[in-house]
């Protein structure tokens, strides 16, 4: 067994029901196969060339990553950090979809934060080009879905530059959508 650097998010019985093996005999293998510096990509491709699906071939990938240190947790293949939080609140999606497609509502509720919307106004997730003091802080991006009269509303935050940012942001959210509750 080698030392890892950071836990993978699925379990080792989870892994090796999905994809026969346990992480650490993922971890030797690629490092026998593709080794660390292939990158995401091939290494996601050499792993479905062993008879894993891709869906948990990326799985494997991003495991592998974190285990070897390569990816730290939250971080996206291009180095920036996605965080996200949700919570139901007492608002329909319709309500919440209303306000956040209308300019003026929207920047009311986000404060400081500058938006400009990135997705077609009926896609589901409703994704925003965000800025604040001028500066580029990422994609901010909703999703709200019904639970029963309420909703249950999710705010995905990419293109975050740093950990330290992403914990910030990460409170910054929770904070948010408390008091939209």
């Amino acid at each position: 067994m080698s030392e890892w650097v950071a836990e993978p998010t699925v379990d080792d019985d989870t892994i090796r029901a999905k994809t026969g093996r346990e992480w650490d005999a993922w971890a030797e293998a690629i490092d026998a196969g593709p080794g660390r510096g292939a990158g995401h990509t091939a290494i996601a491709a050499w792993v479905v060339e062993q008879g894993v699906d891709a869906w948990w071939a990326q799985n494997v990938t991003v495991g592998y990553e974190r285990i070897r240190g390569l990816r730290l947790p939250g971080q996206m293949p291009d180095g920036t950090f996605t965080i996200s939080r949700g919570r139901t609140v007492e608002r329909s999606v319709e309500a919440i979809r209303a306000l956040l497609l209308d300019d003026e509502t929207r920047g009311a509720a986000l404060g400081d934060i500058e938006t400009t919307l990135r997705s077609k106004p009926a896609a589901k997730n409703l994704r925003f080009a965000a800025r604040q003091g001028g500066d580029d802080i990422g994609i901010v991006a909703f999703a709200a879905d019904p639970v029963g009269e309420r909703a249950k509303l999710t705010v995905t935050h990419e293109k975050i530059a740093t950990p330290e940012d992403g914990e910030r942001w990460k409170t910054h959210w929770a904070a948010w959508l408390d008091a939209l509750r």
